[in-house]
Order: C-alpha cells, then structure tokens, then sequence
C-alpha cells in the first residue's frame, strides 16, 4: 500500500536557516499491517504522519500509494483519496461541541456525495462497532474522554478507509480506557484496516505487529512484534488496569 523511498524534508525558516525534519526515511506499510511509529520529541513524526496523510510533499524521494507516486497527483485527486482511502484520529478528539453524536460520525459522508438514508445508516453501523449506538443524539460534552475518542473513531471508519493514521490515541486516556481502545485498532486491524499509529508509549506500541523507533529525522529501527507478546502486552496492560 506505501511505499517511502528516501523520503527527506527540509523547511526554511528566515532566510538561512534549515530545518531537516526527515533526513532519508525508508519504509514500506503493506495493506493490513499495523505499524505504531515510536518517537522522541523533534524526531519527524508529525511531518512523516503529514506526507502519509498527502497533506505534505516531501522535499526529495518518492511517496508511492496504492501505486500511484505522490508528485504526479493533483491536490484535487489527493483530497479526493483522503477522503476515501485515509482517515485521521486525533489525540484531541476533534468533535464539534455543539453537534449530536450521530452528526459527528455522518459529517465525512458529506463530503463523498452519500444519500441521506445511507448516511445515518452508514453512522448507526461504525457507531455500533464502538458500541455507542446508544448515544446518537448526545453532545460532546456529555461524554467521558474515552466516549469521545470512541466517536472519534467512529467518524474514522464510517467512509470504510483502507489506511487509518492515529496520533497518540491513548494520549489523553486512563490505563482502562486505553486498553478498550487498543482493543478497537486490533479488532479493525484483524478485520482488514492497514493502522500507522503514533505513541510514546512502549507498552501502547506492543500491541501494532511492527514498531518504527525514529530519531532526528531518521528511522533507527524497525522491530517486529511476535503475536506472543502482543497478547503479553495485553496481559499487562489488564493487571495494571486491575489495581486502579
């Protein structure tokens, strides 16, 4: 699904100084792989997140999607794949705080042209698969953090996206809350979703099959996980949960 070749990226602040976010970075995700990109502050994540999610161009090397090289697409075709291919979730959450939850979620159908009727029922299917179909006319602020990221999700599933990018997800949640999370991307990932998940957390990155350690601007290792210690992570992640 990407191929990244030598990717760099430079950006010029003033007139002399350069910044090299990404110094040369080699990386190929394939479809259904679940990749979680470890990183110290400064390493090039976010601007690696942002080419990934075609909302940068590198400054040399080749971004290859589904076969088709980044230069030679126009904005118009790289929205266009955005909106099909790829969704974002955030730490944030990003929800509209005086929108209804069933809203939130059908918002990214506007945008592909979807009738009405197909929209609330596309909502009511990616809402169920977080199990909050029971919350469609409540507002933001009447959820828990860990409701709210699991709207956040759903809004990025209801297009049917074959690549799901995800910032520190479980950034702003408790050890409970993270591990009913984790237990989303796996479920989404073992049904078929290619996951890129950003995370400082090594026990968070236990749980994606392959971990990207990067630093200034470099890949320094990628490490394969054995599903043996993906289910350990589990383990612990619940035996942490428990003392809480």
């Amino acid at each position: 699904m990407i191929e990244l070749k030598h990717i760099k990226k430079d950006y010029l602040s003033g007139k002399e100084v350069m910044t090299k976010a990404l110094q040369g970075v080699d990386l190929t995700i394939k479809d259904g792989d679940f990749f979680a990109i470890m990183w110290p502050s400064g390493s090039g994540k976010s601007t690696l997140m942002n080419i990934i999610w075609l909302l940068d161009t590198p400054t040399h090397g080749e971004y290859i999607l589904d076969g088709v090289k980044l230069p030679e697409m126009t904005e118009n075709e790289k929205a266009q794949l955005r909106s099909r291919k790829i969704w974002f979730v955030f730490q944030a959450f990003n929800l509209i705080p005086r929108m209804k939850v069933i809203d939130q979620v059908m918002l990214p159908l506007f945008y592909q042209w979807v009738p009405r009727w197909d929209e609330h029922e596309r909502a009511i299917g990616a809402l169920t698969k977080v199990w909050l179909a029971h919350k469609v006319h409540s507002k933001p602020n009447e959820l828990s953090g860990w409701e709210q990221q699991r709207i956040a999700i759903a809004r990025a599933i209801v297009t049917n996206p074959t690549l799901i990018l995800a910032d520190e997800p479980t950034g702003n949640l408790d050890t409970k809350t993270s591990i009913e999370i984790m237990n989303i991307f796996t479920k989404l990932n073992k049904e078929g979703k290619t996951i890129v998940m950003v995370t400082h957390e090594h026990d968070i990155a236990a749980f994606a099959k392959h971990n990207v350690h990067m630093r200034d601007g470099l890949i320094e290792r990628v490490h394969i996980n054995e599903e043996k210690k993906i289910k350990n992570a589990w383990n612990s992640k619940i035996q942490a949960a428990d003392k809480i």
